[in-house]
Order: C-alpha cells, then sequence, then structure tokens
C-alpha cells in the first residue's frame, strides 16, 4: 500500500507545496517569491516544490493531487479567491493552508496578521504555528472570510473594474452601486427564529472580521469559536451609516446606529428572485434561497506568531 496516499504523510521529510496565481495583482515578482521560500523554507527537514494555478480548476485538481500525496502544508500565493479555492479542497484534510496575499483585498491575510509584502509574508510563515480555523457553508460551498446577500454583493462588479485597488476604490465602487441599487425583502430562519428585513442594504455574513482592503465589517468575529457573524443594514438606515463608512476601517463599523449584528449557526435566506452572493471577494452564481451554516474547526491554517493548536499533526 503506498502510504503517501493516506491521511498521514509517510516518515522522512515534511512535504510543503507552493501553488502560485500568475494572474493575481501584477506587481510582485515570482522570481523574488521563490528566491524567499528557497532561503526560508529550502531545508533538510522539508521537501519543497511549486507548481502553478492555470484556472479554478487546475488549481483544486493540483490541490487535491497534493493531499493524496500526503503533501502537510500548501501555501498559496494569490488573493482570497484563490485561498477559497485551495482552502475548499483542504477542509477537513491534515493538509494544512498558509496564505501569501498578492491579491487585491486580502482579507484573510488581514485578519490573522500576515504580513501584505509577499516575501515577508514567506519569511514569518517559516516560523509560524498552526490553529484549525472555523468554515463557513452557503448552499455547501465554503467560504472562510464573508459572503454578502445584497449591495455588499454588487458592489463587487463595480471594485474590479477599478485599474488599481486599496480602501479609496472600495468607497467609491460602494458609492456607485448605491446609486443603482434595488435591496429587495429577505426572510431568515436564523437558529430556529424567524426574521424579517424589508430593504437590506448590507446582508453580510462573516467568519472573519472582513471584505479585505481593511474593511472590517465584523470587528468581533472569531475564526474558531463556531459562530458565524451577521450584519444588516437596512435601507432607511443607510444615510447615517454612509456618513459613518470611514468606520469600516477603524473596528467601531459594529457600534454605528442602524447597524444589525446576530451571531449564529445556521440560517436559511429566503428572496422573492435571484440576486448576486459574492465569496471570499468573488461574485458566485445567484439564487433565491441560501442555506449558511458554519463548521467548527474545519480548515487547518498557518498563523504568524501563534502556538499550534488541538489541530496540529
Amino acid at each position: 500500500m503506498d502510504r503517501r496516499k493516506t491521511d498521514h504523510p509517510a516518515p522522512g521529510p515534511r512535504r510543503v507545496r507552493v501553488l502560485i496565481n500568475p494572474r493575481s495583482g501584477g506587481w510582485w515578482s515570482s522570481q523574488a517569491i521563490q528566491k524567499a521560500f528557497d532561503d526560508h523554507w529550502d531545508t533538510a527537514e522539508l521537501d519543497l516544490s511549486y507548481q502553478f494555478s492555470r484556472s479554478v480548476e487546475d488549481g483544486k485538481t493540483k490541490a487535491r493531487r497534493a493531499v493524496e500525496e500526503g503533501v502537510d502544508t500548501i501555501l498559496v500565493v494569490g488573493g482570497d479567491g484563490m485561498v477559497n479555492t485551495i482552502g475548499g479542497v483542504l477542509v477537513g484534510t491534515h493538509t494544512a493552508l498558509g496564505v501569501i496575499p498578492v491579491g487585491s483585498g486580502n482579507g484573510f491575510a488581514r485578519h490573522f496578521g500576515i504580513p501584505l509584502d509577499p516575501e515577508e509574508a514567506v519569511k514569518e510563515l517559516r516560523t509560524a504555528g498552526r490553529r484549525r480555523i472555523d468554515i463557513g457553508l452557503a448552499n455547501g460551498r465554503p467560504f472562510f472570510v464573508t459572503c454578502s446577500l445584497a449591495w455588499d454583493a454588487a458592489l463587487v462588479r463595480s471594485f474590479e473594474k477599478f485599474p488599481m485597488r486599496g480602501s479609496l476604490p472600495y468607497v467609491l465602487a460602494a458609492a456607485y452601486e448605491f446609486l443603482g441599487y434595488v435591496p429587495q425583502p429577505v426572510r431568515v430562519r436564523l437558529d430556529g427564529e424567524d426574521l424579517a428585513w424589508a430593504d437590506p442594504l448590507v446582508f453580510t455574513v462573516a467568519n472573519l472580521t472582513q471584505y479585505g482592503v481593511g474593511a472590517k465589517i465584523a470587528p468581533r468575529a472569531e475564526p474558531d469559536d463556531g459562530w458565524l457573524e451577521l450584519v444588516v443594514v437596512s435601507r432607511q438606515d443607510a444615510p447615517r451609516v454612509l456618513a459613518g463608512l470611514p468606520r469600516l476601517f477603524d473596528g467601531s463599523f459594529d457600534g454605528l446606529p442602524g447597524v444589525e449584528t446576530r451571531r449564529f449557526k445556521r440560517m436559511l435566506v429566503e428572496r422573492a428572485r435571484p440576486a448576486p452572493i459574492q465569496m471570499d471577494g468573488e461574485l458566485i452564481e445567484p439564487a433565491d434561497k441560501v442555506d449558511i451554516e458554519v463548521v467548527h474547526k474545519a480548515l487547518r491554517v498557518l498563523v504568524p506568531g501563534g502556538s499550534s493548536d488541538g489541530g496540529a499533526d
């Protein structure tokens, strides 16, 4: 029997696979990142290898193969979209996920304090601890950062069109989509309680604190407490919330009047018609019914400065 295809890697050097998305960002150098890996990760106790993710399906295929081969850690060089793609394959496995952020939002990296300079991130993750974190599922599809279902999902369309990234384009995209967005009623069954909002503009479920670019939609979200955070802003409260939009970036957004927050484990959302859904910075196919739940400590991740928890192997 080939032990490399079991859940537990064979004795010997730990196998580490670097999976690079060549389409992320554009300002970084894959050669510089590889040199950083060679300097800090290419040691006798590690078996280091590199691959490129040519597409979503190509990345998934390579991640599945790595798990089957007993790879201990996959280090993703990409943004939140690629983190979602590869991390989804690693859910429930012994293979840990490390993130080298080169995307536009980098919400995952920002939450865990991973340096936004890719070469510094490579160095920091070499001595990182392992932590098991919760994941969210929306209609069976995993997300790790946020899932949005209203104007907060639609604004992703405009943000993606900006040639630059950062907090200013994010605010401008939000303002642009606000002008044309028409909210629709939402009915919710949240942990057995029936709720309804007539015209939500913001309807975000957060597993981690932020959308990305430093925008902290759920400042108190914890990655391993077994709960998801629901954040809702209704249309009538939008003017005063918009006036306080800079508070998205200082960790006090949930304290604004008109911002509702609830913790939950499972929620069924029903809408009159299909509408956009944003998951980890990517738009997915619209749906009128969305079943969202938390899965406790389902993914192993590398966290700078942290000690390994009970999920480490």
